[in-house]
């Protein structure tokens, strides 16, 4: 599980059909193999670490399945360790699995943060909602507003230099993850009805409340 508050920028050095390897500083401090590091949203398993990077397995699944599959060496990636126990949640719930891949629409700038336009899926449109959260590439972002088939995060200054969004332009592929949350909401709606509705009791009677 990761918070989607990206630690560095990495870069990739190889990508084949079976394995990607990603030259980092920080989060190899204490990764081993076995360890989970998200890369640009994806949640991978360390098959080996070295003092200038990691390497993992890649499934075909995976490469067809996000935006993984286009990068090519000299790439920057977005990466994240998985949280710990003690780990302050800064963004919110991101699991690493990606639902989709959307479209950069556009980027503008409003005084000291950039509106990012991203076009999305229908099926990953269905879980976005205002002042909801969103996982683009790995990076926790908040909702700003919502259109038919595309959806407006705004990146803080922080997040433009600490991350590869700050160099999206119109037409990047993104991997977008929707709130866990979204989807459990939706399981429990189904399960009662349309009629019925998701109350405060069903929600606390499920846990997630």
């Amino acid at each position: 599980m990761f918070s989607g508050i990206v630690e560095e920028v990495g870069r990739v050095r190889e990508l084949g059909s079976h394995h990607i390897s990603v030259a980092a500083h920080t989060v190899l401090t204490d990764t081993r193999v076995s360890d989970s590091i998200s890369v640009s949203g994806v949640c991978l398993t360390v098959t080996g670490v070295d003092s200038e990077s990691f390497s993992a397995d890649v499934m075909p699944e995976t490469l067809r399945r996000t935006n993984l599959g286009s990068l090519t060496p000299g790439d920057l990636v977005n990466l994240e360790r998985a949280v710990t126990p003690s780990t302050r949640l800064g963004g919110h719930i991101v699991l690493g699995h990606v639902d989709g891949v959307g479209r950069v629409l556009s980027m503008v700038s409003e005084e000291s943060a950039v509106i990012m336009m991203v076009q999305a899926p229908a099926d990953v449109m269905r879980y976005i909602a205002v002042k909801g959260s969103v996982a683009v590439d790995g990076v926790s972002l908040t909702v700003a507003r919502l259109m038919p088939d595309s959806f407006a995060v705004s990146l803080v200054t922080y997040t433009t230099s600490q991350t590869t969004l700050g160099l999206a332009r119109p037409g990047r592929m993104v991997n977008l993850e929707v709130d866990v949350i979204a989807r459990y909401i939706e399981r429990l709606y189904g399960q009662r009805g349309e009629g019925e509705g998701v109350t405060w009791e069903l929600l606390q009677e499920h846990g997630y409340a």
